[in-house]
């Protein structure tokens, strides 16, 4: 960036805002409707309109944060575990807009604006962190929607990171899919032609979710990648920590490669 872009960047910051507020605006008051009548319909026939609808809306929202998503690779259908980096809202959004899937989040996720919305209308399953009783109705969920057909999402950093480097896989998390016998596919969600804007994207220091949220509504348009990479099958004869160890280097090979 030169002198004279960075010089310029807070007023180009301000001006970005404030052509997507109109835009945002629209999507809330116009999309967003739409979005929960289709919900509401559910299925037409045999098709989920109301998942197309958030795979729609979820596109939306990116694209008014200058977000422009390329999918890479194909998600599994059925009752998959999708199993992905984490580092802020946003990603909950990114995931949404490729695939339906109940994802699994910290409790106070319901209580956001927006991002809490999107969260309860995608099926997601609601954690208490530090809960014991919480975490293995979380687990007995998953393990069920699994067999049941369903997708379920997890972010197994076990929180948000800020962007530096991809943090340790808990395996606890992957019991699901091995009692399930269901297989995991790894995503890497990388922000940037290659991976460059992953500090950005993420929570700065002492940042929450509505500073973020209007931060990065000032940010430019920039390219994002949605890799759904290869599959583990047969969860149950890799065990969990075998699982959290493949799905990792899957997810940091495809990284580094961007």
């Amino acid at each position: 960036m030169s002198a004279t872009t960075s010089a310029a960047e807070p007023l180009l910051r301000v001006l970005r805002t404030a052509c997507r507020l109109p835009l945002l605006a629209w999507h809330l008051l116009v999309h967003l409707p739409v979005t929960l009548l289709l919900i509401a319909i559910d299925t037409v026939g045999g098709k989920r309109v109301g998942h197309l609808a958030i795979r729609w809306w979820a596109r939306g929202l990116l694209w008014v944060f200058g977000m422009r998503v390329r999918r890479i690779g194909t998600p599994l259908p059925g009752g998959t575990m999708f199993v992905a980096n984490h580092l802020g809202w946003i990603d909950i959004v990114a995931l949404h807009s490729q695939h339906m899937m109940g994802l699994i989040a910290k409790a106070e996720i319901r209580g956001w604006p927006l991002i809490g919305w999107l969260a309860r209308a995608g099926e997601s399953i609601f954690l208490q962190r530090g809960n014991a009783h919480s975490l293995a109705g979380v687990m007995a969920e998953m393990a069920q929607r699994l067999r049941d057909g369903h997708a379920v999402g997890v972010f197994p950093e076990a929180g948000t990171r800020d962007g530096r480097e991809l943090g340790p896989f808990h395996a606890r998390i992957f019991t699901a899919a091995v009692e399930a016998d269901a297989p995991v596919q790894p995503v890497a969600l990388c922000f940037g032609q290659r991976c460059e804007a992953q500090q950005i994207v993420a929570f700065g220091p002492g940042e929450n979710f509505l500073a973020n949220f209007v931060r990065l509504l000032g940010e430019p348009v920039r390219p994002m990648k949605v890799c759904f990479l290869e599959p583990i099958l047969h969860a149950e004869h890799e065990g969990r920590r075998r699982i959290a160890t493949l799905a990792r280097a899957r997810i940091e090979q495809a990284m580094a490669a961007a």
